[in-house]
């Protein structure tokens, strides 16, 4: 027995050993984790030890997930929420032909017949039908083929059905409805063909649906079947994806309220203006009276009031009896209050006068503009004054380096109050840029001629040989630049105009990026309006508190209504039926300066002409503008060039005088092309106008001081060169001229910098100092800058009208 429980004694040690072995392992970790405390491994470096950052236990990650659950549940519950119901509101479904030969009642018919859906359809208007195996309601828009309507369709439309042909290619025109359909957003699309079962041979039509189906992924990738229409079971599918599938809707569009025009009533007289009625289903955010409503086609409106527009119940005729009841007194949903947008576009006339203004007018003016100065116009106030007593020789360089004192210096000082001719022999004499120093017996003789002579004598040459000169020069340069556009905003000045008058409105910068642009001089040429358009000083803190602002409040989305509009023209009633009304937000019908990075289409031929008129799509609103542009981006003093041209594959900034648009709305930019029209047999002879899309981009934040600067250069001749010093003509045609802009920089193609040294004669020669020697086939250039103010846009139902 003694054995036995030797052995069971030594077990138990060892275990007891073991543990304490255990213990103090751990105990030795926990050590140097308690002197490590506080400091952060290498991987982790940077990131913060927040609670709600650490390891999440099992139900908390089980917690989190069934949030994110029911916030989706419930955001697509809100979306299609107002479908629900025997009444709820219709799904919008635009049928939009790429071809002149499809039928679109024939495609309305199809869709319907494979859900046993039998109802007549119109074939220019709305089709309502109630699908009763999905339980929902559809409205079938019918668009045609036209680019204009179909853009106004597919803006309120849930649900996008394109109609392909199986008989012809889709034209150009097709492809620029879809590039344009695509560029202002779209929602859901559907994918159809029309005439399959009339390929033949039967073999060639899985061809045909795959050649249409890669036709259609070059501008919606995501579309991955297209359905046939001469199938049941595929209408049937396509039917069911309309009444089941969520509208993912269209960005710009839901941060306002807007509806379908359904119906349009008129008063049975009317002369001028009256109230007009249009009826909907309001969507988007809530409908309120006191919001300016925007009908594309007819233009800005006030509201009166809103109203209900129930349908009416088909159960019985009691029921029918009431509504009519009801009719008579309808029920008003929602008022106009004292916070209701008036119409105005600019605010209110100034009555204060600008004295700033009128004594600035005052002011001489003895040279240009250099940034925020006007050189030489104070009768040099900016240079020290001479001084009384000088030694023999100095000259106006130098004496700015002696100060004034009232003690006797001795013979060597001179009065200043001598006689001319001394002074000017004096002046003449202390100037060794020129390489001559008299008191060193180097003056101008034939024995000991000047390094420079042409600055001592210079002969005016006759207007002949001036004149036969120039134009020789002129023309050398323009052979040139036929394969070197080196200056593209290069001017040429006639001989008899003055500079200093035909670029008066010119001035110039040390730098475009960081100059500071002096805008009192630009105030007597303003536009008229310019100091009453809207402006702000936090745009995005101001548009996101207006989309907050749309959220609350108004007509809820999903009831029917009557708007009645206020002071609608008589003239309007012969136009066709609008499609759509949007409502505007706060401020969106008052004037601002809009600016659009836009980006040229790569298959445009031809570049876009700057104040060259083009038709602008901007969210609901359409404008004729001629538009100024400009280089993108951000500049320290906020001075932007302007672009003569938008080149194909380029982008720049669009800017006009138009209405506010908030938030980064899509932008289309049409322009109206002349083709040859194929239905005449001359077709060389007629020709018609076609809209093309010739760009697109995103409306950006609108900036009334922003600078658009336009450059003029005016180029010179180097005629005689001696080192750094460079005799120029050409540029200016008499001395004025010369001292006007004597301030502004020199620059040369190829890289120097100088300054103007003075004037020669009375031909506008001129000697130059430059940072370096230059080529004697260099041009010597200067660079001028006048501020462009955008122009003022049309909407496009002014032009039509």
């Amino acid at each position: 027995m003694a054995p036995i429980t030797q052995s069971v004694h030594h077990h138990r040690s060892t275990t007891k050993t073991s543990h304490k072995g255990f213990k103090s392992k751990h105990a030795t970790k926990g050590e140097v984790k308690e002197r490590n405390r506080g400091k952060v491994e290498s991987g982790e470096r940077g990131v913060r030890k927040t609670p709600h950052q650490q390891l999440m236990s099992k139900l908390d990650r089980k917690n989190q997930a069934r949030q994110k659950q029911q916030l989706k549940h419930q955001e697509k519950a809100n979306a299609v929420g107002i479908f629900s119901g025997q009444h709820g509101a219709p799904r919008q479904v635009a049928v939009v032909p790429l071809s002149e030969k499809i039928d679109l009642p024939a495609v309305i018919r199809s869709l319907n017949e494979s859900v046993d859906v039998t109802q007549d359809v119109n074939n220019d208007g709305l089709s309502r039908v109630r699908i009763d195996r999905f339980k929902q309601n559809l409205v079938y828009i019918p668009s045609k083929y036209d680019l204009m309507n179909a853009l106004d369709v597919c803006r309120v439309a849930d649900f996008v059905v394109l109609v392909l042909p199986t008989d012809v290619e889709v034209s150009d025109e097709g492809e620029i409805l879809l590039r344009s359909i695509e560029s202002q957003g779209i929602s859901n699309v559907l994918v159809v063909a029309q005439g399959v079962d009339n390929v033949n041979p039967p073999k060639r039509r899985t061809q045909v649906i795959a050649s249409l189906k890669s036709y259609i992924n070059h501008f919606f990738p995501a579309i991955d079947k297209v359905l046939s229409l001469d199938s049941r079971q595929e209408c049937s599918n396509a039917v069911r994806g309309l009444c089941t599938a969520t509208p993912k809707g269209i960005r710009w569009r839901e941060d306002r309220s807007w509806m379908l025009i359904q119906d349009v009533q008129w008063p049975e007289t009317s002369s001028g203006s009256s109230n007009v009625t249009v009826t909907g289903v309001v969507r988007g955010k809530g409908l309120k009276a006191d919001r300016i409503v925007h009908i594309p086609g007819w233009g800005d409106f006030q509201v009166d009031s809103i109203t209900a527009a129930p349908l009416s119940s088909p159960k019985g005729k009691k029921e029918d009896a009431m509504n009519i009841d009801d009719s008579e007194s309808p029920q008003v949903l929602d008022q106009p209050t004292e916070d209701q947008d008036d119409m105005a576009t600019v605010a209110p006339e100034e009555i204060e006068m600008e004295d700033d203004m009128v004594s600035h007018a005052e002011t001489e003016k003895r040279g240009v503009l250099l940034d925020d100065h006007h050189y030489f116009s104070d009768d040099e106030s900016h240079m020290p004054s001479r001084p009384k007593r000088l030694p023999k020789g100095t000259s106006d360089y130098q004496a700015a380096w002696f100060l004034e004192d009232d003690s006797d210096s001795g013979s060597d000082m001179v009065d200043m109050e001598d006689e001319d001719v001394d002074m000017e022999v004096d002046e003449t004499e202390g100037r060794p840029e020129d390489g001559v120093f008299p008191e060193r017996g180097d003056a101008m003789t034939e024995g000991g001629p000047s390094e420079y002579p042409q600055s001592e004598v210079f002969l005016d040459p006759s207007p002949e040989d001036e004149a036969e000169q120039l134009e020789e020069y002129r023309a050398s340069r323009r052979k040139e630049e036929e394969n070197d556009l080196e200056f593209p905003d290069e001017i040429e000045l006639h001989p008899n105009v003055l500079a200093r008058e035909r670029l008066q409105k010119y001035r110039g910068l040390k730098s475009l990026k960081t100059s500071m642009w002096e805008t009192s001089e630009d105030r007597p040429y303003e536009p008229e309006e310019w100091r009453r358009l809207l402006q702000f000083n936090d745009y995005k803190g101001i548009k996101n508190k207006l989309v907050r602002e749309a959220l609350m409040g108004g007509v809820v989305p999903g009831t029917r209504v009557n708007v009645h509009l206020k002071a609608v023209p008589s003239t309007l009633r012969s136009r066709p039926t609008p499609v759509a009304l949007f409502s505007l937000l706060r401020h969106e019908h008052k004037h601002t300066v809009i600016n659009m990075n836009i980006t040229v289409n790569s298959s445009v031929e031809e570049p876009i002409k700057s104040k060259e008129e083009v038709i602008i799509q901007c969210g609901p609103r359409r404008l004729v503008v001629n538009p100024i542009f400009s280089g993108a981006g951000n500049t320290p003093n906020n001075v932007h060039k302007f672009d003569r041209y938008l080149h194909p594959g380029r982008s720049a900034i669009a800017s006009f005088v138009g209405p506010v648009t908030w938030g980064a709305v899509p932008v289309l930019v049409f322009k109206n092309q002349a083709v040859k029209d194929p239905e005449v047999l001359d077709s060389d002879e007629k020709t018609i106008n076609r809209l093309e899309l010739v760009a697109t981009g995103t409306v950006v934040a609108p900036d009334h001081s922003r600078v658009v600067a336009k450059r003029a250069i005016l180029t010179g001749h180097p005629f005689k060169i001696h080192k750094k010093v460079v005799t120029v003509r050409y540029m200016f045609f008499n001395s004025e001229d010369v001292s006007w802009f004597k301030a502004l920089q020199l620059w040369t193609r190829r890289g120097r910098s100088g300054f103007f040294k003075e004037s020669l004669g009375t031909h506008g020669y001129f000697k130059a100092t430059f940072d370096a020697k230059i080529n004697p086939q260099d041009s010597i250039g200067i660079s001028l800058y006048k501020r462009i103010f955008p122009r003022k846009a049309r909407a496009i139902e002014e032009v039509e009208a």
